[in-house]
């Protein structure tokens, strides 16, 4: 990397204003640049991409009409936080609707929620309908409200991706897949998509610029306390299940630390040989003590980032594997003042079958697991251990056999899993053993959702239902690969809602700011609660929490004063969805604002040369890709990335 550019981007990385300038009215000069083109124009998007949001995102001064505290997680179904010390039922009684309505242009592997209109949609190289620039496109921004689709222009194959937000707002898109079609390989790629308010913003990718230390296939990715990431863990290479051979055990921040004798590279950890084989995707949770929940395979950790030590914790109860290709969900249930913000997770679903069998064994028809296990995460829970309960089942996934396609016996069409979990469920985590589940009143889908499918909660509280695609390329087949959206909607929509002004672009820690409010008649109090909407892709949800504010409302019920995060461990700065809910369990509409100053996270210029560096020399040989299923795609019909 050139000397400038490494200036250029440490600057931007450590300043939370920006003096460059990227022509976002110019699509062809992000394309230019994005391709690498045109390098100086690609380092100044790049800076420019880390810089804090313009301040005409946020329009804080209007009223809203509008979403909740959904935690929304593939098998896990959806959480319904609550604030009081006394139970009381979390679900408002009523009529839920589910609607179809509208398309995604690319089916929705990833998804996540970057604006209170719009999510961003990634999905793998395949020879989908939606194009960009003259060749296929693989990601698309969707308006929630229109329902209009834009294509966006990545360089390289988004497929096995993990993603987090950073501290400043961008999203981080790292590892990938090799090349599939067209585009370019994206196994140590890192992208970047700053969101925009006026439908010009594009991902930034240059691997000249920024990349990965190694290539991560399936890992996965948190934002921790300072607003960067943590990378995790994947292969080098796809397969259906990792292995010693293809593992990459490793760690990484982005931006790049030196830290614990390790500048800028990557880190080993012990956790991920012990997890082996079946540790694609691995759960992690970030925890009130800065410490990390991590689960995977059979296996579970508290990760101290900071000291790089690992404390083991009992492993997940029955046998039961949690992680791909046996995924399962896993969600941090909701931290408030009441419980003393302690930290507790739930985890559901999974599989007992062995992670060293073959294709000659894995079916389509093998049962899944329907254990849901908790851990309180203090001394005292650690000790208790995981507690087990039983799920009847959950929107999204199959009731039998395995996430992936083209590998196992009894293959539906391409699929390896069949019998379509089509009914959601809700869990109440403050009702009593047993009464948890419920599907009252809740539709049935007419639309498997099953491997590469995706859910999340969206701002205005409902639920965004899309992707499906057991599929090596856009196919017919039973379970064919989906672009219809459908959207959720719990009876609370339904009902008159509060709606709130005044929420100011940046809420720092322990910044006291008020809202006006405007509450519905039956209304006697309200709770303030605070969301990560996190980044959805194969049954987990990166980042994914929920966090109850300190609140007071005035005795007219018009002004609601509300206190930051107390600290960054427990919500990580970056953005965050704020929701007025009535103690009859209304929600307003979630608006959108950036937990802390707003700025980049802190980067070392050191760390980041000694990592291009690095990762430029390392020359490993990397092993052939699998024959067959996941993982083994090779290039057809090859397409020129950039139109002539």
């Amino acid at each position: 990397m050139q000397e400038q550019e490494l200036n250029l981007l440490t600057n931007s990385l450590s300043s939370s204003s920006h003096s460059v300038s990227c022509d976002k009215g110019s699509r062809w000069a992000i394309r230019r640049a994005t391709r690498g083109q045109d390098p100086e124009n690609s380092a100044q998007c790049f800076a420019e991409s880390l810089a804090p949001f313009s301040e005409d995102l946020y329009s804080p001064k209007r009223m809203y009409q509008s979403p909740l505290l959904l935690v929304i997680s593939l098998y896990a179904s959806l959480v319904i936080g609550r604030t009081a010390t006394e139970h009381r039922c979390a679900v408002v009684p009523g009529q839920w609707s589910l609607v179809q309505n509208g398309t995604t242009g690319v089916s929705g592997l990833q998804v996540a929620v970057t604006s209170e209109k719009t999510v961003i949609v990634l999905d793998k190289v395949e020879h989908s309908p939606l194009t960009v620039d003259g060749h296929i496109a693989w990601v698309s921004e969707v308006n929630l409200d229109t329902k209009e689709v834009r294509a966006l222009n990545p360089a390289s194959n988004t497929w096995c991706a993990t993603g987090s937000f950073l501290s400043n707002g961008t999203l981080v898109s790292s590892g990938g897949n090799p090349v599939v079609i067209t585009g370019s390989d994206g196994l140590q790629a890192l992208r970047l998509f700053t969101p925009c308010n006026d439908g010009t913003c594009d991902i930034f990718e240059n691997q000249d610029v920024i990349r990965l230390t190694s290539k991560r296939w399936y890992p996965a990715s948190v934002r921790i306390e300072d607003g960067s990431v943590l990378i995790f863990g994947g292969s080098i290479i796809g397969g259906f299940v990792n292995s010693e051979t293809i593992s990459n055990p490793t760690y990484e921040f982005f931006p790049s630390k030196n830290i614990n004798g390790f500048n800028g590279v990557q880190i080993p950890s012990q956790f991920l040989h012990d997890s082996l084989n079946a540790n694609h995707f691995p759960i992690m949770v970030y925890l009130p003590d800065g410490t990390i929940f991590v689960a995977a395979n059979q296996n579970a950790m508290i990760f101290n980032w900071k000291t790089n030590t690992e404390t083991r914790l009992p492993n997940i109860p029955n046998g039961v594997r949690i992680t791909s290709p046996f995924s399962a969900g896993a969600t941090l249930l909701p931290l408030t003042p009441e419980n003393g913000y302690t930290p507790e997770i739930l985890v559901c679903g999974g599989s007992q079958l062995s992670d060293s069998d073959g294709g000659s064994v894995i079916d389509s028809q093998s049962p899944t697991s329907d254990q849901c296990s908790r851990l309180v995460l203090d001394a005292a829970g650690i000790a208790e251990g995981w507690k087990v309960e039983t799920m009847p089942q959950a929107l999204n996934g199959a009731q039998t056999g395995v996430a992936g396609y083209g590998f196992g016996r009894n293959q539906i069409g391409s699929s390896d899993a069949d019998h379509p979990a089509l009914t959601p469920v809700v869990y109440d985590p403050a009702a009593p053993l047993g009464q948890r589940f419920s599907s009252d009143g809740i539709p049935t889908s007419e639309i498997p959702r099953m491997y590469h499918s995706t859910a999340s909660l969206i701002p205005d509280g409902g639920i965004l239902l899309a992707g499906s695609n057991p599929n090596a390329d856009v196919s017919t087949v039973r379970f064919q690969t989906e672009y219809r959206m459908e959207f959720l909607s719990p009876p609370y929509m339904s009902l008159p809602r509060p709606c709130y002004a005044g929420l100011p672009e940046t809420v720092d820690f322990g910044h006291v700011f008020e809202l006006s409010v405007s509450l519905p008649s039956t209304a006697s109090n309200v709770s303030v609660s605070l969301m990560d909407l996190g980044f959805a892709t194969h049954g987990i949800h990166m980042d994914q929490r929920m966090l109850t504010l300190v609140s007071s409302l005035s005795s007219d019920k018009k002004l609601l004063t509300v206190t930051g995060p107390p600290t960054p461990a427990l919500f990580p700065p970056g953005p965050a969805y704020l929701f007025v809910v009535t103690d009859d369990g209304v929600p307003s509409s979630g608006h959108k604002t950036l937990v802390g100053t707003g700025a980049a996270p802190p980067s070392d210029a050191n760390a980041t040369a000694n990592m291009m560096k690095v990762s430029a020399q390392s020359g490993v040989d990397w092993p052939s890709p699998p024959t067959q299923g996941e993982g083994g795609d090779v290039a057809t019909a090859m397409i020129p990335v950039e139109s002539t």
